[in-house]
């Protein structure tokens, strides 16, 4: 524990994302729901509050990770911890953490909007990539552009949940922080 840890803060924090998570499940039944999902949030989340970068990346991608397993599982009744494909989804959440990361230093609606937007860039740019889908389409500049355009629908799943489940959870975070101090950063209470 660094000096500028809160054993307390990274307890809430973690919570606070098992919550929104739970949604994950709850939501995988309702195709209409594919990707309005609390994920790319919980990425940003975990970057802009964890003290511990690392414990950002850790707590988001375990995160990612069991709730594939249990949605795998769901699905199809086996247990599967990976697919084709996941190491590619799992690097651009780690990299909604970075963006996260980078909104820290102003919490605000139009940072956490703006991050919110970047993070399903990263995530429509890199997820739909079209050699991740065999011969779904082709491996070609073309069949990626198609890749894109097919993906639209979802992208947009996944801009509402961020947005919807970005702002509850930096704004619960932020609201909780000004009645509690445990939630700060010492430099926060020095203020």
């Amino acid at each position: 524990m660094t000096a500028k840890d809160n054993p307390t803060r990274n307890i809430v924090l973690i919570l606070m994302i098992v919550l929104a998570a739970a949604f994950r499940l709850l939501a995988f039944k309702y195709k209409d729901l594919s990707n309005f999902n609390p994920v790319g949030a919980i990425a940003l989340f975990g970057g802009a509050y964890f003290i511990n970068k690392w414990k950002g990346y850790l707590t988001v991608l375990l995160t990612l990770f069991t709730t594939d397993i249990i949605i795998n599982y769901l699905y199809t009744s086996k247990l599967s911890l990976w697919y084709s494909g996941a190491e590619i989804t799992y690097l651009s959440f780690a990299l909604m953490v970075l963006t996260g990361s980078l909104i820290l230093k102003k919490v605000n609606v139009l940072n956490v909007i703006l991050a919110s937007l970047a993070a399903v860039l990263i995530h429509w740019l890199l997820t739909d990539l079209p050699w991740l889908y065999g011969t779904l389409y082709p491996h070609t500049l073309a069949g990626y552009g198609t890749s894109l355009v097919k993906a639209i629908p979802f992208e947009y799943n996944m801009i509402y949940g961020n947005l919807v489940f970005g702002l509850l959870l930096f704004g619960c975070f932020e609201l909780a922080k000004t009645r509690y101090n445990f939630l700060r950063t010492k430099k926060q209470l020095a203020l």
